[in-house]
């Protein structure tokens, strides 16, 4: 239960039902060879991206000498507000669509950054890998587990056309939204957590 419950937490911060719409905009102009190549390269630079923060990110904190605490409610409150944004924003696909200006490298932008290695995806997996609350393999764990979503990824990306044509546009806004709500419930128990440890209740 605790695997599938991350590798879900995981799917939901990549969200990549939502990256659909936002590949097929970006590729509209490539022939299904160049499509293909983008498919698997997108998520693969993605990948690389989440697993630089899984090592380094705590790191980084520590350096900077940030408290657990700390961590859990300022990561817990930037994933809410991230949450937030799914939920009640302009919908993932409409609001990525937007940022492609240069369909010569949508393989990086917006497709690996931000669409799939977003802002709270990366906050994502640096909380579920801190060296504070879990260990070495569980840390483990989370990286294969997210090794996984990307090759999910990778085959809904691969098969995009048909997802979209048996979901619909309103359904891919509708799973966004849906993952939002997941993503906001697991940043309140973050918030919740941290508060609770620091005041010792």
């Amino acid at each position: 239960m605790e695997l599938l419950k991350t590798f879900l937490f995981l799917f939901a911060l990549v969200d990549p039902i939502g990256t659909v719409p936002v590949y097929l905009e970006a590729t509209k102009h490539f022939d299904k060879e160049a499509r293909a190549r983008i498919a698997l390269k997108a998520p693969a630079i993605a990948l690389g991206i989440l697993l630089f923060f899984i090592l380094a990110g705590q790191v980084i904190l520590e350096g900077m000498s940030i408290t657990l605490y700390a961590f859990q409610v300022s990561g817990g409150v930037i994933l809410f507000l991230f949450a937030l944004t799914m939920v009640f924003g302009t919908s993932k696909p409409d609001e990525e669509k937007q940022l492609i200006t240069d369909y010569d490298h949508v393989t990086v932008f917006p497709l690996a950054l931000p669409s799939i290695a977003s802002p709270g995806a990366i906050m994502g997996v640096v909380m579920l890998t801190d060296n504070h609350l879990y260990s070495v393999k569980q840390q483990f764990i989370t990286a294969v587990l997210t090794v996984l979503v990307l090759v999910v990824t990778v085959v809904i990306l691969r098969y995009a056309g048909h997802v979209q044509s048996r979901i619909g546009g309103t359904g891919i806004i509708v799973i966004s939204k849906v993952m939002g709500l997941i993503l906001a419930a697991f940043a309140m128990q973050s918030i919740l957590t941290g508060v609770k440890s620091y005041f010792s209740l």
